[in-house]
């Protein structure tokens, strides 16, 4: 996939941002929905970014963070890893349970990340659906509260074969607790060719 990465034209690229600002907005939508609070969200930062890099773009290698990791099947199969902050996990808790130690999570609280690491990937994914007509859904997501460096380690055994990932990276802000959110779409080897073949480009 690297050959495909370092060639994507200006358009292809663009219309990669295009798919990860619908789903942002997907997210936000659904994100307010389960959570019945209106929900602001910043403009988001949609890049390609080498696996290599996810560590230090969530804070550095050694830095605490929580994950929900899900398999995306379909015509364009791959992983999506969803990477938030201890403070933002906090956040987003804030708004769903009165009370907890983010340090000894609960199966209640475990369950509640999980659940909105589903939704906002199902948002992401229905992006992608809508705009290249694939039906792409995702497995049961998969929880981790570890460092960065050993989460991906962890994760590697699904995503060892792929060099790049699409990253999605955004805020969702609730009066004054921010929750800013690391998406990163890993596709299998030959799923982001049919992705850009389904828009109508030319990937040879």
């Amino acid at each position: 996939m690297s050959d495909l990465i370092n060639h994507l034209t200006s358009v292809q690229k663009d219309v990669l941002k295009e798919i990860g600002n619908i789903g942002a907005g997907n997210a936000a939508t659904a994100f307010a929905q389960f959570l019945n609070t209106r929900i602001h969200m910043t403009v988001p930062s949609v890049t390609i970014v080498p696996i290599e890099d996810v560590p230090e773009l969530t804070g550095g290698i050694e830095t605490e963070v929580v994950s929900v990791l899900l398999k995306v099947m379909g015509e364009s199969p791959g992983s999506i890893l969803l990477v938030f902050s201890v403070q933002s996990t906090e956040n987003l808790l804030k708004m769903i349970i009165d009370e907890f130690d983010i340090y000894q999570l609960g199966e209640v609280e475990v369950s509640a990340i999980k659940e909105i690491g589903n939704i906002l990937s199902g948002s992401y994914l229905n992006a992608i659906n809508q705009m290249t007509g694939f039906n792409l859904f995702q497995s049961i997501p998969a929880f981790a509260f570890d460092m960065a460096g050993a989460i991906l380690s962890s994760s590697m055994f699904s995503i060892a074969e792929n060099d790049y990932a699409l990253l999605i990276e955004t805020k969702f802000i609730n009066g004054d607790e921010e929750i800013e959110g690391f998406f990163f779409y890993i596709p299998d080897p030959g799923s982001l060719e049919k992705i850009l073949k389904s828009l109508g480009f030319d990937t040879q």
